[in-house]
């Protein structure tokens, strides 16, 4: 693709850097962004540098947020005892956009997959051990995408919580086997979330 622009050229390559972004994708997004108003560009350069500086993560739960504690985790009708682990941010707003729960979460920041190098210690585990042992939970449901490595991922946390009198569940599988949770409709995770399942069973179908 010539260019008769150094600078137009520069900022196609890095927006088409993006996921999912071809160069072309990216020249007509940088064409629309030039016959705009210059002070949407300069809106957009805005909320993309202050996402990259200023966002946090919550210290409870890990979930992004722009405080020490996310709303979630701030919001008194919460049930702070009953937790649901998910993989990330992505897996938050597909169950609450549900409607469906009413506790709070834990994000782990990934998933077990030796393949890709990741175990167990590259995620956000510990923390949620820690709350279990100081008795701060009641259950625990995992809703991790039902994959190999999100089961692998479940059964290593079942495993480290073991010891611990809590209820461990696990979302029904309405969700079918092999799919990321982001991209199940919201009724079906909905289901999925209120016909919960004890993750014991779950380790014999």
């Amino acid at each position: 693709m010539e260019f008769s622009s150094k600078l137009l050229e520069n900022a196609v390559n890095e927006v088409s850097q993006l996921p999912g972004i071809g160069k072309r994708t990216a020249l007509r997004l940088v064409l629309h962004l030039l016959r705009q108003p210059k002070e949407h560009s300069y809106s957009l350069a805005k909320a993309i540098k202050e996402v990259r500086s200023d966002i946090k993560f919550c210290t409870s739960c890990n979930n992004i947020s722009d405080a020490e504690l996310c709303e979630i985790c701030l919001n008194p009708n919460r049930n702070k005892a009953l937790i649901c682990v998910v993989e990330d941010i992505r897996d938050v707003m597909a169950i609450e956009a549900t409607s469906s729960f009413k506790g709070i979460y834990h994000v782990l920041g990934g998933k077990i997959s030796p393949m890709d190098g990741i175990g167990p210690h590259d995620l956000n585990i510990t923390p949620l051990v820690e709350k279990v042992k100081n008795g701060e939970v009641n259950e625990i449901i995992f809703a991790m995408s039902p994959t190999m490595e999100g089961d692998t991922t479940n059964f290593y946390i079942y495993r480290q919580l073991n010891d611990y009198e809590i209820t461990t569940s696990t979302i029904a599988r309405g969700v079918a086997a092999g799919n990321e949770l982001e991209y199940t409709d919201e009724v079906t995770l909905g289901r999925s979330i209120m016909d919960r399942v004890p993750f014991e069973a779950s380790l014999k179908s």
